[in-house]
């Protein structure tokens, strides 16, 4: 229970620190599309191709044709998203909130409901329309974002509360990649998605029989996502799976890495320590030790941890602002107010406001009333409440699925672009009034002092 307190703190904290570099790149991609004079440059800029190539093999080619920059973000860096969304997934599931089913029950109800109430109002308001495939996009609660509102209101937010948002938005990551793999597929070649499975099935094998190199997962997993990139389904779906199958064993249990550090240490002599304090060469034998260290604090971290550690700001601080930057650049020029208030906006906009706060908030009650779980600790239905108008900051992967609904047909294209003006008015409101709901209803003063080594 402690070690998954610690670890839910830490996740809390790493999306937190990254929804201020997503919120950063959204408006500076408002400005640049919108500026006249770097308009077309922005525009264009996502066209030209990029190539990774081995005599005539290109890396980055779908099925001969080589990658625009949009679809090397949008295909290749998402992979890299999901990647890393796996592995948050697989440590949930074994030893963080999602490992006891207690602790888990509500934030996954409240996350079904999340899901299943903005895709019903959606599908209502856009039944018979254009746009009515795009029904997943108002379902996801982007968790870097909604961490980012948590974190404007410091210490006052209860851990509790915290936790269930960030486990709730994991169950809605889960969502959304089952939506993907379900229903964003094209015609499927089987003969890659054959040599994919043998490869994933290579990736299990190695780690029942313990092998812990990161490399072995990371260059077997790029091949793995080139063949789902060729074989119709989403090539982020690679990235899930890919992680799955990284071991979250480690090499050395902690007990033995005491021992193995103790021996290592033992080596080194008074007079030793005495010549070491100035910064003079290692003899062989001193530099044999420190590696054996080195090596072993490799060995007791499980390389699902060490992958997702090192991921985490390559995630937060490049991946993700940079999909927002070349997804999230909207031109404002062709949109009249009317658009706003019809057609896909608003339906995204109801979807992400009222969807999210009713299927968030009536699934948690029912769950609590009927005592299947707890109340997050510390936290009062005011807050729940304010919270799951919180859940309704879309974003990220509303913008993904957007994209893969409606970015492949030019003749779609208004369409996407009014999509994406409701997923980023829709949010912001839901992060608004989340927001202000949050700081009329928490206390004014820290009362849970757990939340104190959070922020």
């Amino acid at each position: 229970m402690a070690n998954a307190f610690f670890i839910a703190r830490k996740t809390i904290k790493n999306h937190t620190n990254g929804g201020t570099v997503l919120m950063v790149a959204t408006a500076l991609a408002l400005l640049v599309v919108n500026l006249p004079f770097l308009h077309d440059f922005y525009n264009s800029l996502w066209t030209h191709t990029i190539a990774l190539r081995v005599g005539s093999f290109n890396l980055f080619s779908h099925h001969g044709h080589p990658m625009s920059i949009m679809d090397f973000i949008n295909d290749g860096l998402m992979a890299v998203f999901f990647f890393s969304v796996g592995l948050e997934i697989k440590r949930e599931v074994l030893e963080g909130e999602l490992s006891s089913f207690r602790q888990a029950l509500l934030p996954i109800v409240a996350a079904v409901g999340g899901m299943i109430v903005p895709v019903a109002i959606f599908s209502l308001l856009g039944h018979g329309t254009d746009y009515s495939a795009g029904a997943a996009i108002p379902m996801a609660t982007d968790i870097a974002f909604s961490l980012g509102v948590l974190a404007m209101l410091g210490k006052r937010v209860p851990i509790g509360l915290k936790i269930f948002l960030t486990t709730l938005a994991v169950v809605d990551d889960i969502g959304g990649i089952l939506v993907i793999a379900i229903f964003y597929s094209g015609h499927i070649d089987y003969v890659s998605l054959l040599w994919a499975a043998g490869l994933l099935a290579v990736l299990i094998v190695g780690g029942i029989f313990g092998v812990h190199y990161k490399t072995f997962y990371v260059t077997i997993g790029i091949f793995v996502w080139f063949l789902f990139l060729q074989s119709g389904v989403h090539p982020t779906i690679a990235g899930v799976l890919v992680a799955f199958c990284v071991p979250a064993k480690p090499v050395y249990a902690p007990k033995k890495y005491i021992k193995t550090i103790r021996n290592s240490i033992s080596h080194f002599s008074k007079e030793d320590e005495e010549k070491l304090d100035s910064r003079g060469i290692l003899t062989k034998e001193q530099t044999n030790w420190l590696k054996e260290i080195e090596s072993a604090s490799d060995k007791v971290i499980s390389p699902l941890q060490d992958l997702e550690d090192s991921l985490h700001p390559i995630v937060n601080f490049i991946v993700v602002p940079l999909f927002a930057f070349a997804n999230a650049g909207i031109w404002l020029g062709d949109v009249n107010v009317t658009d706003i208030f019809s057609g896909v906006s608003i339906a995204i906009i109801a979807g992400l406001v009222l969807g999210k706060f009713i299927g968030i908030f009536a699934f948690s009650w029912v769950c609590i009333k009927a005592k299947l779980a707890p109340m997050p600790e510390g936290s009062t239905w005011a807050q729940i409440a304010a919270v799951s108008v919180l859940g309704g900051i879309g974003f990220t992967v509303s913008l993904f699925i957007a994209n893969l609904t409606f970015g492949e047909d030019v003749y779609l294209s208004q369409i996407l672009n009014n999509a994406k003006l409701g997923i980023l008015i829709g949010s912001f409101l839901a992060g608004f009034l989340g927001w202000f709901f949050l700081n009329l209803t928490l206390p004014k003063s820290l009362k849970n002092q757990e939340s104190e080594s959070i922020d």
